[in-house]
């Protein structure tokens, strides 16, 4: 959309109290879900309609959505992964490009004043098809600027930028690096002031194959690793040290709270809840998988965390003897984000992310600057 239609519908749709609004949601991982969750939350508080679409994973897979009704679950597009790896071969394979488009083709997007989308592909794409203005939240929205990049490929570059483009992108991540990104968005109900067990460990490598995991964790009997993800686990099961647990939105919460430190793939969203607790970090990337890749390479140069750059127990017998962390005390980016998106001066960008910055209160050092 030209820049001047752009602001001239953004203008139209600020002067209603109301708003109707299309929200997109990548299913592939929780991240996404749990983000969105709290942006939707807020919209509704301030009496906005947000009709939410998921696409990305298997609606058999998708649990817990309440709060996000009403909402409908499409294909869209992800990508597949084997042994802590993108597998680029059956990514391909399963693409299904003419589906995708069908769908867009199919779906009605007349009524809505305003698409958001949380780098969800179709959402993005009915924004550009019926002329409504888009806003992108996200993390991957913060690779618009020059941050730090770890396995950058132009493809790979090249799909972070099309895959779910918006008119207005709002950019988070741990540290500004001197550009409006906003920090991250993490949900308000975290408790912080659960009792930690110093020896209980949460561990999330979802893309990780068990037996490798469980090779991993064999030989450290003094710590207790709670294992969210790995294979496929419908109830509670113990074995010595390890307590491998299906997912449950309640008790992950839980045992996020009272670990003192998480292992994980370095997604963005459980790092993001990790750091605002203040529990040390462990992150494993998926190799080939850009975004993962560069946020341990952020990991590792703001010092947040140690980067395992592929399974190893000798990392992981280092880091339990590494001290704690300190909580980076973000503040309600998501009720900052819907009070922006409600006063309807989406261009303002930067006065949004100064906002936030200067309510945090631990901000890391960026070697770069």
């Amino acid at each position: 959309m030209p820049a001047a239609a752009y602001k001239s519908s953004v203008n139209e749709s600020c002067r209603s109290s109301h708003m109707n609004i299309l929200y997109g949601v990548q299913a592939t991982g929780n991240g996404h879900i749990c983000r969105s969750r709290e942006v939707i939350r807020h919209l509704k508080a301030l009496n906005h309609d947000v009709h939410v679409i998921f696409s990305g994973r298997d609606p058999s897979q998708l649990s817990e959505l309440k709060g996000f009704e009403p909402y409908q679950i499409m294909h869209g597009l992800t990508f597949q992964t084997c042994r802590g790896r993108l597998n680029l071969f059956e990514t391909t394979l399963r693409l299904h490009l003419l589906r995708f488009y069908n769908e867009i083709r199919s779906a009605d997007a007349s009524d809505f004043d305003l698409v958001i989308t949380d780098f969800e592909p179709i959402t993005a794409r009915l924004a550009r098809r019926h002329s409504i203005p888009s806003v992108g939240i996200g993390h991957q929205y913060a690779f618009s600027y020059p941050i730090p990049l770890g396995g950058s490929y132009p493809l790979s570059r090249w799909v972070i930028r099309n895959f779910a483009p918006a008119d207005q992108a709002v950019g988070l991540h741990w540290h500004h690096f001197g550009y409006p990104i906003l920090p991250p968005i993490v949900p308000d109900y975290l408790n912080a002031h659960a009792e930690v067990i110093p020896n209980k460990i949460l561990l999330y490598l979802p893309f990780e194959h068990p037996n490798d995991v469980e090779a991993l964790l064999t030989d450290f009997r003094s710590h207790h690793f709670y294992i969210y993800g790995v294979g496929t686990i419908v109830r509670p099961m113990d074995r010595n040290h390890l307590h491998f647990r299906p997912y449950s939105r309640t008790g992950f919460l839980n045992d996020l709270a009272e670990c003192s430190g998480v292992i994980s793939n370095a997604g963005f969203e459980l790092t993001s809840e990790a750091l605002q607790l203040g529990k040390k970090l462990l992150v494993k990337p998926l190799v080939g998988q850009m975004e993962q890749m560069s946020n341990a390479l952020a990991v590792s140069r703001l010092k947040l965390g140690i980067v395992m750059p592929a399974l190893s127990p000798s990392h992981v017998g280092r880091w339990l003897n590494c001290p704690d962390a300190p909580s980076m005390g973000y503040p309600d980016v998501a009720r900052l984000v819907a009070e922006w998106i409600d006063g309807g001066a989406w261009e303002r960008i930067d006065s949004l992310a100064t906002t936030a910055w200067k309510q945090t209160e631990n901000i890391p050092l960026n070697p770069g600057a």
